[in-house]
Order: structure tokens, then sequence, then C-alpha cells
């Protein structure tokens, strides 16, 4: 009889749940993404409007991912899902864009808000923002080559931390910004919105890029649907609660920016949180949270930095053209090639968008064209493996079937477009390495023969 295997269980309550999902989306970008949106946008109306629809969006999205993750529970997450949809091809270039393109680009992303925020402190000058970034992510990647462990508490004091800065701001945003103040970036955005809404182009699709940025990690976070008690009953209830709280979150945040600041301050603002703490605090005020900032965006840059070595060392375990990467260290406890090849990416990632001088747009330019791609394929995955495996057990079921996975389809398919036809050369560039990867891919399959060509002769050998 052969031994059964170990499955997720059923242990966390509703609000373990929820909890986690906030904690996982709530994170840097907030302090960051507000600024673009509101530049690609005619109105603090339509601003706010945005952050609203992204909060709609993103909760038909994990509604959709509720029921991939209690069918298939497994640690590969969307890898295995379009493994088990499309076949290992396609499953291999979602692999290869999560090394190349995705998951570094996150980590040069979170290093430039590093960057944008600790320059706010001290400036190193032009290129400040791109120092600190190409130093975080060095200094991180050693400590853990070195194999320290990150310690539970201090990313505990790290959520404190950027929970601490966004209570502040909207403080000061919603009750501390002086109403004269206010009113005058109020009326001066108005007049600037009035002056340039003939020949302004309305880019609605990339500030929706951005917010949709800021919402991500849901997808994430709906793995641990089938470890919640009660599933079936309970993940609405999860994931609505908890996208309803990150909704919130966000639209207080908005408009703390939008009083304070107007929106013609905040569109030209590098770090909306430091100005409107300067305006209500004076520069002290701006250095403290600036401070909170950047120690958060550290913290959440060296999670990504740990979490993305680990998927490359898998990849390299599965994939014998990559293997280098499938060698994990025994000294230090770690994937050290995974390490060191993710760093020399990241940071060349942030070398190119100092020279674009758009570091924080120019990763999400970068990354937004492959992400939505393969979100639009997990999608059409569940859509496929109804039909494919109708035997299969679905704790929990999407409701309105299809509907809502057409839906979710739909917006993924939109944002495609969008990232595509508003973003610019760092979309480009991102496609290009995704494309690399195909040869990369008959590569592999030209070892993988050669492999087995060799075992059947070993075999005949014997």
């Amino acid at each position: 009889m052969s031994k059964k295997s170990a499955e997720p269980k059923p242990t966390l309550s509703t609000i373990d749940a929820g909890a986690l999902i906030v904690g996982m989306v709530v994170g840097v970008g907030i302090f960051e993404t507000p600024t673009l949106v509101a530049a690609n946008t005619q109105s603090a109306r339509i601003a706010i409007l945005a952050w609203f629809l992204g909060g709609a969006m993103s909760l038909i999205g994990a509604l959709c991912y509720a029921e991939l993750a209690t069918a298939y529970p497994d640690a590969g997450g969307t890898y295995y899902y379009l493994m088990r949809a499309f076949g290992k091809n396609l499953a291999f270039l979602f692999a290869w864009a999560r090394m190349a393109i995705i998951q570094t680009g996150s980590i040069a992303l979170l290093a430039f808000v590093f960057g944008d925020y600790a320059s706010q402190m001290f400036s190193l000058g032009e290129f400040s923002s791109a120092l600190y970034a190409c130093g975080a992510i060095a200094l991180l990647t050693v400590i853990n080559l070195l194999g320290l462990k990150q310690g539970k508490r201090m990313q505990n004091w790290l959520t404190v931390a950027k929970v601490l800065g966004l209570l502040l701001v909207i403080i000061a945003g919603i009750v501390l910004a002086t109403s004269q103040g206010g009113n005058e970036a109020m009326l001066q955005s108005a007049q600037l919105v009035a002056n340039e809404s003939s020949n302004k182009t309305d880019n609605f699709g990339l500030a929706m890029v951005f917010v949709l940025l800021t919402y991500g990690g849901w997808n994430e976070a709906a793995y641990i649907s089938a470890e919640v008690r009660e599933a079936k009953r309970n993940m609405v209830l999860v994931l609505l609660g908890s996208i309803f709280i990150i909704t919130a979150i966000y639209l207080l945040i908005n408009f703390a920016y939008l009083h304070g600041l107007g929106l013609a301050e905040m569109q030209a603002s590098k770090a909306p949180a430091a100005e409107l703490m300067r305006r209500v605090w004076g520069n002290g005020g701006a250095i403290f949270v600036s401070f909170l900032i950047a120690v958060s965006a550290l913290g959440t840059t060296n999670a990504t930095i740990f979490t993305g070595a680990r998927t490359n060392y898998a990849l390299g375990r599965d994939f014998p053209v990559l293997g280098f990467l499938g060698k994990w260290g025994q000294r230090n406890s770690s994937p050290s090639h995974a390490l060191i090849l993710q760093s020399a990416i990241a940071i060349l990632l942030v070398v190119y968008g100092a020279i674009q001088r758009q570091g924080f747009s120019t990763m999400v330019d970068y990354t937004a064209p492959v992400f939505w791609f393969f979100f639009l394929l997990s999608g059409a995955s569940l859509l496929i493996l109804r039909f494919k495996e109708p035997e299969t057990q679905r704790p929990f079921l999407v409701p309105l079937y299809p509907l809502i996975p057409l839906l979710f389809c739909a917006i993924c398919g939109y944002m495609l477009q969008s990232s595509l036809a508003y973003t610019g050369s760092g979309a480009h560039l991102g496609i290009v390495v995704l494309l690399t990867g195909i040869p990369v891919l008959l590569l592999n399959y030209h070892i993988s023969r050669n492999q087995q060509h060799q075992d059947i002769r070993e075999r005949e050998k014997v």
C-alpha cells in the first residue's frame, strides 16, 4: 500500500486568513503608485474611482484563484495550474518569466521605493535612488548567502513600521493638513486640469496598471484557501472582508494625499508621503516617515529576494538546462547560485531604470505586460480544468460560473492591452526577455533527450 502524500490541513480561522491576506497585499507600493495614478488621471474624482475599481477587480480575480487553490493545493501555485491546463512548455515560460521578469522586476521596483525614500533623508546626488537600490539588493543578497535566517520578530516590526507610516500619512492628510494649504493645492490642481484638459490624453488604462500593481499579492495569498477551516463556507467571507479592508485603506490614503497636497503637487512628487508630512510637521516629519517607509521597503525587498531565489532553485531542479540553479548550499542552507543570478538580474534592471530616469515606473512597464499575459492564462486555466478534469473535487466553487471567470479573463485582457498601449520601452524589453525563454526551452529539450539516450545506453551495458 502506497503511503498517502501530505496535504495542506485546514488550520486557519477566518480572522487568521484575512489578516494574512491584508498583510501580504498592503505593501510599500501604496507610498509610490498614487503619484503615478494621479499623473494619468484628469481629476481627483477619477483617481479615487480607479482605486475603488481596483478593489472590485481584485475581488473577482481572488474568487477565481480560490477555486484553483482549493482544487489543486500545490506549492507551485500558478506554475502548477498552467502545467495541468496547458502543459509543460507554457509552465516553463511562466517560470522563466518569474525568474527573469516578474520576481526580479519586483525586487528592483521595491528597491527603488527604498531608494526614493532613503534619498529624502540623505541624497547621494542625481542617481541617488538607483544607488540606494543597488546597494540594498547587493547587501540583502549577501545576508541571504551567509545563511542568516529571517527573524519572525524582525519581520513583525517591519510590518508595524509600515502600518504606522500609513496611519501617520492618513492622519496628516485628513486631520492635520491646514485647510488653507489644502484648499490652495486643490485650487491649483483644478486650474492645471482645466488648462490641460483640452490637449491631455486620459491614460486611465495606465492608471489602472499602477492601481492593480498595488493591489497585487492576493493571488499569492489565495493559496492559503486550502488551509482555511470550512473553506467552502468561509472563503468568500475571507476574500470579501480582506479586500474590503484593503480597498478602504487605499481609498483613505489617496484621499489623504489629495486633501493634503492637491492633484498637481501629488502628480509632481516622487515621495508623496514625505511631501505631505513635510507640509504638516516640517522636515522632521518628512524624515521620520521616510525612515519608516524605507525600513519597510527594505524588509519587503528582503522577503522577495528570499522567496524568489527558492522558486528559481525549483526551476533549476526541474529543468536540466538551468541545472546550475538547482544547487543548494550545504553550509549556508540556501540556493547560492539562484541568489547570485537573481541579484545580478535585479541590479541590471535598476541600472536600466536609472538610465530611463523613471526607475519605479520603468519597472512597472517591464513587468506589467508579461504579468497580465500569464494572469489571463491562469484565468483561462480555471475554465479549461473544469472541462478537462470534471471529476476533481473542488471544495470551493467560484460563484456565477462561468460569468466570473470570463469577467476575470476580460479584465486581464484589458490590462494586458493597456500595459502594451500606454507603457514605455520597459514593456518591450520585458517581452523580448520572455521570448528569449523559447530557445532556452528548446535547448532544454536537446539536453533532456541526450540524457535519456545516455541512460538507455547505460542500462543496455548493464
